[in-house]
């Protein structure tokens, strides 16, 4: 598939617009989502600098996406007890219920997304995506090693 590459990025551009649609109805963006699925998912407590990293934004960008969490009072930042310039952000009780919210939404949009494909299609999707990520990430690691 000569333009297999841009059929993934059009898809994936499709997929962050409409999600981002149905979660301005929720009050978050996607951002925002991410910064919460990642403290969730991940565990909490990371230092800003490593959430930054994960999400592959700078970390202005991040300090700006925290601002905005805690004024929502989702997340809260605590100093580092080994490093007292950094930061470590925490997920408060009020995001609990936020991020219930959002696995549903998630739920819900991954079942829309995937709407007349029978579980083999999406198995083999799944496996296909899959192997595109390890060679992906195995040119990355070789040109890591070559520098």
């Amino acid at each position: 598939m000569e333009n297999f590459g841009y059929e993934v990025v059009e898809t994936a551009r499709l997929i962050r617009r409409e999600f981002n649609r149905r979660a301005a109805e929720l009050g978050t963006t996607r951002e925002q989502w991410r910064v919460l699925a990642i403290l969730n998912r991940h565990g909490d407590g990371p230092r800003q600098i490593d959430l930054a990293e994960t999400l592959e934004v700078e970390p202005i960008t991040l300090c700006r996406m925290i601002d905005r969490l805690e004024r929502l009072q989702l997340v809260e930042r605590r100093r580092d007890e080994n490093d007292r310039r950094a930061w470590r952000i925490h997920l408060t009780e009020k995001a609990q219920p936020v991020i219930e919210q959002l696995k549903i939404l998630a739920r819900d949009f991954s079942r829309d997304i995937l709407a007349g494909l029978d579980a083999d299609e999406v198995a083999v999707t799944a496996k296909t995506l899959d192997r595109v990520c390890g060679n992906l990430s195995a040119m990355e690691d070789a040109e890591r090693a070559r520098s």
